[in-house]
């Protein structure tokens, strides 16, 4: 298994950073756009548990697949869960924290995720996929920071 903890603190209530995240019409906002994540099922305008979300993605070299998510928890304004159903990972579990904090709100990430293949994966993990997965948090956040500010 892999891991990665990401903590972003924004300048926004909590009321508005759950507004936005349990939105699925938002995750496209913040996922680059050289992944071309494109939802190919109607999407509410919030999340509730056993919910399934289908999109297309383009995750390595532009070849297309699909990735379906099901968000397994939600405990409104605290946290929620996504993880993956069908795609490119063998397992994908993304947790979502939401905390207030003075002048703003914390968002914690805890991403634990494992590529198929056994060993040939765990090598794609250490050359490319790792990093990609690094990426795409730092774009999140530089997003999310043009959005709604940065927090002093």
């Amino acid at each position: 298994m892999h891991h990665l903890r990401s903590t972003l603190r924004l300048p926004i209530s909590l009321d508005e950073a759950w507004g936005f995240f349990s939105s699925p019409k938002n995750l496209a906002v913040i996922t680059p756009k050289e992944l071309n994540l494109v939802p190919t099922t109607e999407l509410p305008s919030e999340m509730y548990p056993g919910m399934f979300i289908e999109y297309t993605v383009r995750p390595l070299l532009g070849i297309p697949m699909k990735w379906v998510t099901e968000i397994t928890h939600v405990r409104e304004k605290a946290f929620f869960v996504d993880e993956q159903r069908m795609g490119p990972y063998q397992i994908w579990h993304h947790q979502h924290h939401f905390k207030e904090i003075p002048g703003g709100v914390e968002m914690l990430d805890i991403l634990d995720y494992r590529l198929p293949l056994g060993p040939l994966g765990m090598v794609m993990e250490k050359i490319m996929v790792g990093k990609k997965v690094r990426e795409i948090f730092e774009y999140r956040t530089g997003r999310l920071n043009e959005l709604f500010g940065v927090m002093k």
